[in-house]
């Protein structure tokens, strides 16, 4: 029989967010190690005396929060690997391009994760106001818009868009699916925008439908938000880069002076 509290027919909350806070609850104390299997469907079903679909939302809402993995034909398994350490003040380090890499690639690949990336779309288009007044154009240019899904270990975690004048991208690859080694900061260095800063504003908030779809995260999971903006060295800006990141995933680590 399971060690597991029931579900309270006092409690407000829905039956599958009571089943995924029972089991969030067994993770956390450590009575599911990581990398142990959870309890089969067919028993959280006995145990709980829910439908099936119940039981199926509740482990949809813990694998979106990044607690537990799914193997086909072998069961629901507990995370054993931790967040993906965002350090801002490595990012973006010049070496790393120089290596061929871009910021995502190596921070999955020092979390112990295999990175991808997928769902790239190129296009032309007329930029919002927030990004036109970051990018210091005119709302009638028009700028180049890549988006993108990373995935860490086949997980999506994050969708990204950046946003790039036209006279900085027109012409190079920036405009092709692949940009090539070090991506899209390679690229425009290359063409003499070396860069120099970053600034990032964060927020965290619930996802958009269409977010959860594309980050197959479950309800109440929140994410998190980074807008940056790249600066070359005669302070231009060159890119905005929009981000919405499953917030269980990361841990964004910044680094600053006390002076």
């Amino acid at each position: 029989m399971l060690q597991l509290d029931g579900i309270d027919k006092t409690d407000d909350r829905p039956p599958y967010r009571q089943i995924a806070a029972v089991l969030r609850a067994a993770i956390e104390s450590h009575q599911f190690a990581a990398g142990e299997r959870l309890p089969s469907e067919a028993d959280l079903i006995e145990h709980f005396g829910v439908a099936r679909m119940t039981v199926r939302q509740a482990v949809q809402e813990l694998r979106g929060e990044g607690l537990v993995v799914s193997e086909h034909g072998r069961g629901v398994f507990v995370q054993a690997r931790p967040p993906i350490r965002r350090l801002a003040s490595d990012r973006f380090a010049r070496r790393h391009r120089d290596e061929g890499k871009a910021a995502f690639s190596v921070e999955a690949e020092k979390s112990g994760y295999s990175p991808r990336v997928d769902s790239i779309t190129v296009r032309r288009q007329k930029p919002g106001s927030v990004v036109a007044e970051r990018l210091r154009v005119p709302v009638s240019d028009d700028v180049v818009v890549r988006s993108r899904r990373y995935l860490a270990d086949g997980q999506p975690i994050e969708t990204a868009v950046s946003y790039i004048p036209v006279a900085f991208a027109a012409g190079t690859a920036i405009e092709q699916t692949d940009t090539g080694p070090g991506g899209i900061y390679a690229r425009l260095e290359e063409s003499g925008h070396v860069l120099a800063r970053f600034t990032e504003e964060v927020g965290a908030r619930m996802p958009t439908p269409d977010e959860r779809r594309v980050l197959n995260i479950g309800l109440g999971v929140p994410v998190l938000t980074v807008l940056r903006t790249a600066y070359d060295v005669n302070d231009v800006a060159v890119e905005v880069c929009d981000t919405v990141k499953v917030a269980p995933s990361y841990l964004l680590e910044y680094e600053f002076s006390a002076r």
